[in-house]
């Protein structure tokens, strides 16, 4: 069973669902799993995915519009502050607490794609995450800056001449995350990407695919997997394809994290493929459901 619900995050109003595995009754107090989407995304997505199959493996799952983003309130809508994409997170576990029907003490976090950076950065100082997870994870600086950290740069400097602007009533300047179309000289991982999000397998209205340019002055001082060491000894399991391009940001952040932390490869599937593709998604459902049952024991 899906609901909406809603949740305060730093003055902002989050809009969320909840999954409900069926069959609970008046009085169950459930594990509990977060689920975050990637950037310029929303609940509908990725999350909308895995949310029914890890409610079928009994446990409560929210997901949630990220601050700025989808359904949930903040404006300028677009702006990419990884400081409040964490502090979203932390106040999704405290919501959760609130709930009559779960059990506080039983409360795991997922990450997808930027919030598989996300998550891991905000379960470093917030202990009630007592099981941690991504699949498809990125650190979205390094995303953004690896690519050309010249032109990043010049990204930060530009920052701060937005926010004058925006300061002096123009609008915030928002920039396309995708191209409009898309043919055999763009990059694989832009193709896989307009694949999912331009087209009908994975389009959502609110999910713009824009961002708020000058979120990048915020980006520049964040670092997903810096600290990663912290989350021990809590577990770690953060899931990739053989395949995705991004593989890197998980071996390098478990290679960091230490003992307590996992990779499972997913073989043969790309990044976006763990988005929605039921032969790359069930095997991570069941390592998911593994994990959490494992970890979130009573």
């Amino acid at each position: 069973m899906k609901t909406n619900v809603a949740f305060p995050s730093s003055g902002l109003n989050l809009a969320g669902h909840v999954y409900t595995p069926d069959g609970t009754t008046s009085g169950d107090r459930l594990p509990a799993v977060v689920v975050g989407h990637p950037a310029t995304s929303v609940k509908e997505q990725a999350p909308a995915v895995y949310a029914p199959k890890l409610a079928a493996e009994g446990f409560l799952v929210l997901t949630f519009d990220a601050a700025y983003q989808g359904e949930s309130e903040g404006a300028p809508h677009g702006l990419e502050n990884p400081f409040q994409r964490a502090e979203d997170f932390r106040n999704a576990v405290s919501y959760l607490t609130t709930r009559d029907d779960v059990d506080p003490e039983r409360i795991g976090v997922l990450g997808i794609c930027a919030s598989g950076g996300y998550v891991p950065y905000a379960a470093q100082t917030d202990h009630r995450m007592k099981a941690v997870a991504t699949v498809s994870a990125v650190d979205f600086t390094g995303f953004v800056r690896d690519g050309d950290p010249a032109a990043f740069e010049k990204l930060v400097e530009q920052a701060g001449h937005l926010r004058t602007e925006e300061a002096a009533g123009k609008p915030a300047t928002l920039i396309d995350a995708l191209p409009n179309a898309v043919d055999d000289t763009t990059p694989h991982l832009v193709r896989e990407f307009f694949d999912f999000y331009k087209t009908p397998r994975g389009r959502h209205p609110r999910a713009t695919n824009r961002w708020v340019l000058r979120s990048i002055d915020q980006l520049a001082q964040y670092d997903s997997y810096a600290d990663v060491h912290k989350i021990a000894p809590r577990p770690l399991l953060m899931i990739a394809g053989t395949k995705a391009e991004t593989l890197p940001f998980s071996q390098n952040a478990v290679a960091k994290a230490g003992e307590t932390a996992e990779l499972f490869l997913i073989q043969g599937a790309t990044h976006v493929d763990l988005y929605d593709r039921d032969e790359a998604v069930d095997p991570a459902v069941a390592r998911l459901a593994d994990f959490f049952g494992k970890h979130l024991t009573v």
